[in-house]
């Protein structure tokens, strides 16, 4: 099976059947990829707001009513308690368990966010010859955290997190411009180069995902990455959070296209 062109039903039946447990970059290429943070609904209001207040860092996809499972807006027949490959469970800040499915965690008080992710993208860049190492290569994309702070709500604070792609020297401009069409899926990169800039010390031991090297004709790019709230979450404690594992998204029925904007 050519699991790149597979539809999004026929992905999360994959992944809530337990045949797709890796990351999900390549998967349903075309369908829009997002990230998952759920949180009671203590939290719901003022994480809401804090997506507002980093839009490249949240870009806020969808919202669900309060216990349910369900994301109307952008796939109505999914199920955010199975159809991630790989979850998070937070507790106090503090990662206690990586299941395959929460469903015995599910409580009546919890609230879905899914929030944009870089993975959208990633079919233009392939249609315009754009190499993608991380997928050649069958790895999942490389994550860091910087010593670039978020804007902070009251009680949500910490700093930003990003994914990074060798791109090719002649190709950043082109890239830059390709993703930069795509501000839900954190849009054009907000670095490219020196990864010190960003307070990343060694791009050999990334904090999340896998190190992908940097060919001699390649620079490391850097864009906005969804894994921004784990990192937050870890950083304020809520009494419990629950979110996909990084680079294990949740693949909505929106096409790609459904979040492109023109230049103006």
């Amino acid at each position: 099976m050519n699991y790149a062109h597979v539809n999004s039903v026929e992905a999360r039946q994959l992944i809530r059947s337990g045949a797709w447990k890796r990351p999900t970059t390549g998967l349903a290429l075309g369908y829009v990829q997002a990230n998952l943070v759920i949180l009671p609904q203590s939290w719901a209001e003022e994480f809401a707001t804090f997506c507002r207040l980093n839009p490249r860092s949240a870009p806020l996809l969808d919202m669900t009513t309060p216990g349910s499972p369900h994301p109307m807006k952008m796939a109505p027949d999914a199920d955010l308690r199975t159809d991630v490959p790989l979850y998070r469970v937070y507790r106090d800040g503090k990662l206690v368990e990586e299941p395959e499915d929460i469903l015995s965690h599910w409580r009546e008080d919890f609230v879905a966010f899914l929030l944009g992710c870089s993975f959208s993208a990633e079919r233009a860049l392939i249609e315009q010859g754009i190499r993608l190492r991380h997928l050649e290569q069958g790895k999942n994309v490389a994550m860091y955290r910087t010593a670039l702070p978020c804007t902070a709500t009251p009680r949500i604070h910490g700093s930003q997190v990003v994914s990074m792609r060798p791109i090719a020297k002649a190709m950043v401009e082109r890239v830059v411009e390709i993703t930069g069409h795509y501000p839900l899926a954190h849009g054009a990169p907000v670095h490219s180069g020196d990864p010190t800039v960003l307070g990343i010390a060694d791009l050999a031991h990334p904090d999340w995902g896998d190190a992908v090297s940097v060919g001699d004709d390649e620079v490391p790019v850097f864009w906005a990455c969804g894994v921004t709230p784990q990192a937050v979450i870890m950083e304020v404690k809520p009494e419990i959070a629950i979110s996909h594992s990084p680079g294990h998204m949740f693949i909505t029925d929106w096409p790609d296209s459904a979040i492109y904007q023109r230049s103006n």
